[in-house]
């Protein structure tokens, strides 16, 4: 027997809040998804302090919803951030500001890590986000900005919706989730609002969301850029110091032909090419533990080699990592053998002086 997004919700607003209403009447549940048997989504409080006395009516939600017959699994996490203050001011049509003397730091980042593909498909923005809390478990101080002004995938895939607070109408205050500071064009839109914009008015946005963001101080900044090798990526590489860039493929020649032309691009754009990973390496069938290799295996190693670049290391493919994306909660902040990869990449970054 299925369990249907309905039977959720009626189960979750009949839990009452300690300050009155349910998870539903006030609008906490984000990112609800349910994978045959497996229910999970976000409570997001409006501040630390509510999700604190919140922890009672999560507990309560994941047994009343464990009880359902078809579940069998129930996952739930709570995130807290501020109420927003004003909305911050992102005038659609801005041009970029002008920039005097080539490519500018960024007051308070250490280093700035672009996430490139080349093409998209690949798993470019999944290993974004999985990097970015799996450094910060490793105690690194992160951000995340999602580039592809296009398409923003990274809001659903951290677990956050809030609007961002901007005091001033300029300064924008950026959100946190699972250890990681992160913003989003996507956080300013409706979520079905496309961006219908021209390339100055993209390159204005980025410039905006680099720049008027309060990143705050930062070991390491990771940058999910869209996929190509267009506005958004000569305008990062043109007007930002990047440390370096992190090209994503899967193994198959089709994606390598894309990641090619990235790399080609970054070196252009005097971007150190920090090393590739190959992304869908492998796949483990869960009922008989069999091992196949969906899009071939090796190629981006192959690759590396013959570019002499750094070799990152493979990721498999796993339909964890696409629950946890789609449930706001990324892989690495979990345990087990995919949260291991990612702590094994991200350590490999750290040692390397990276990140």
């Amino acid at each position: 027997m299925s369990v249907d997004r309905e039977t959720i919700l009626s189960v979750l607003d009949r839990l009452p809040l300690p300050d009155g209403g349910t998870l539903v009447s006030r609008d906490l549940i984000r990112a609800l998804g349910i994978e045959q048997s497996d229910v999970r989504f976000v409570i997001e409080a409006e501040s630390p302090e509510q999700a604190r006395a919140l922890e009672p009516v999560r507990l309560q939600a994941e047994t009343a919803l464990r009880a359902l017959p078809g579940v069998t699994g129930v996952h739930v996490v709570t995130t807290a951030h501020g109420p927003s203050v004003k909305a911050p001011s992102l005038k659609i049509g801005q041009h970029p500001a002008p920039q005097q003397g080539g490519p500018q730091p960024i007051s308070g980042i250490d280093r700035i890590i672009a996430v490139g593909s080349g093409k998209g498909g690949v798993g470019k923005s999944t290993v974004s986000s999985n990097l970015a809390v799996a450094l910060a478990r490793q105690g690194r101080r992160v951000g995340l900005l999602d580039a592809d002004i296009y398409g923003p995938s990274q809001p659903r895939m951290m677990g956050v919706s809030k609007r961002p607070a901007s005091p001033d109408g300029k300064t924008i205050i950026p959100l946190t989730a699972h250890g990681v500071t992160m913003m989003s064009i996507g956080l300013m839109l409706k979520e079905d609002e496309a961006v219908i914009w021209r390339g100055p008015m993209i390159m204005g946005a980025l410039q905006q969301l680099l720049t008027q963001v309060e990143w705050g101080r930062l070991d390491v900044l990771i940058i999910d850029l869209p996929p190509g090798t267009g506005d958004i990526q000569l305008s990062l590489g043109q007007r930002t110091h990047l440390t370096g860039a992190i090209v994503v493929s899967t193994p198959q020649d089709v994606a390598l032909l894309d990641a090619r032309k990235a790399i080609d691009m970054f070196q252009k754009l005097k971007t150190p090419v920090l090393g590739l990973i190959e992304n869908m390496s492998s796949y483990i069938c869960p009922n008989c533990g069999h091992e196949a290799h969906i899009f071939g295996h090796g190629g981006v190693a192959a690759e590396a080699r013959r570019l002499d670049l750094p070799f990152l290391g493979e990721l498999p493919l796993d339909l964890a990592v696409r629950l946890a994306g789609d449930s706001g909660t990324p892989v690495a902040a979990g345990d087990g053998p995919l949260a291991e990869a990612y702590a094994a990449l991200a350590g490999r970054l750290v040692a390397g002086g990276m990140a």
